[in-house]
């Protein structure tokens, strides 16, 4: 009898949890700390940004060319791709778009495939600050993140195809940049890169399980140049935690820019409710965000929002792709692969079905 009133009681209270997600006010719980004039997180913006960087693993070219593949769907529907590029040499992948309900400019990269999840993260604890970041004074990042961005085939096909994109959709159209992982590394550079070097206005750059890309003077000048910046991070992913910070040599050490958005897991018998998203103060490394617990799951590192972030299988770098795509499809002397849509001068009309029509 004892037995059966526990049961009773366990089903009462997971009737209560379940209307309780129904209504609006418990679907989640969101800190707000930023009332100092800084960007507002917009949660919405999270959830449909998730969705374009898991795209960004697919392997299919042809697919995600045409954004017809398994991930390029839901809150996505209706993404314009305006170039894809393969970095064959350094395994790396991204693509930019357009999407028209966000009024912006897509840009997305994938993180590491090269290598198992597993020995890329036992190689974050070691890598040093070693390289100066250009014309600012003792800001100090890492070569291997800086250099995926800056020194791959990956930078002038993302700027030409910005360019390409302002062009047909107007020069004042907002740039949202994004990526996971080792893709949010080179986010956080593409975003700098756009407004220091490219003179944008309009940039945003929001980041999921990011790695920390320098040291305390460089997320000083990120902050101050990329202001609208969101590092979003999943309870106890492993990630945002390397290379490790050292709080008693806070000038020699790794460090975060801002602004954190710590979203954890809120269950019952494991089973997870809800997310839970604290918007995190303006330090970069706010010790009662995701520094308030160990970093330990390779598990909350590969979902974020209940969205896979990661591609088919690890190890490989392999693609596949169409005859129908060598139309559009070039190669450089390296074997690296780019795939261009060429936009039309003309406005673009989005369709009932969402899809977008030149």
């Amino acid at each position: 009898m004892r037995v059966e009133k526990i049961g009773v009681k366990r089903w009462l209270f997971l009737l209560a949890i379940c209307s309780c997600l129904l209504s609006s006010s418990c679907v989640r719980v969101l800190k707000l700390k930023n009332d100092d004039g800084r960007p507002v997180y917009n949660h919405t913006l999270a959830v449909t940004l998730v969705e374009y960087v898991s795209a960004v693993y697919m392997s299919d070219l042809t697919e995600l060319f045409t954004w017809t593949c398994e991930r390029c769907n839901g809150l996505t529907k209706g993404f314009q791709v305006i170039e894809i590029i393969v970095d064959v040499e350094h395994c790396l992948q991204g693509y930019v778009g357009v999407a028209k309900d966000l009024n912006a400019i897509v840009i997305a990269f994938r993180g590491t495939q090269e290598h198992s999840i597993q020995n890329w993260v036992s190689d974050l604890f070691w890598k040093q600050l070693d390289l100066n970041y250009p014309d600012m004074p003792d800001a100090m990042v890492h070569h291997g993140f800086y250099s995926a961005y800056h020194n791959t085939t990956v930078r002038p096909a993302v700027l030409a195809a910005v360019k390409r994109a302002k062009k047909s959709y107007g020069a004042n159209i907002n740039i949202i940049v994004t990526g996971h992982s080792m893709g949010g590394a080179m986010a956080a550079f593409c975003g700098l890169d756009l407004v220091v070097n490219e003179g944008e206005e309009n940039v945003q750059v929001m980041t999921f399980g990011q790695p920390r890309v320098g040291n305390a003077a460089f997320a000083s000048y990120y902050s101050l140049l990329v202001p609208n910046t969101f590092r979003i991070t999943h309870d106890r992913d492993i990630v945002p935690h390397l290379p490790p910070f050292f709080y008693l040599f806070p000038q020699k050490t790794y460090h975060h820019f801002p602004t954190e958005v710590w979203v954890r897991d809120v269950s019952f018998s494991n089973f997870i409710l809800l997310n839970s998203e604290e918007v995190c103060d303006n330090t970069g490394e706010d010790p009662t965000c995701c520094r308030s617990v160990m970093g330990t799951s390779i598990t909350d590192h590969l979902s974020y929002f209940g969205v896979e972030l990661g591609g088919e299988t690890w190890r490989q770098c392999n693609i596949v792709m169409s005859h129908e795509m060598e139309s559009y499809s070039s190669k450089d002397s390296k074997g690296n692969i780019f795939l261009s849509w060429t936009v039309p001068s003309m406005e673009v009309t989005e369709s009932k079905t969402g899809v977008f029509s030149l």
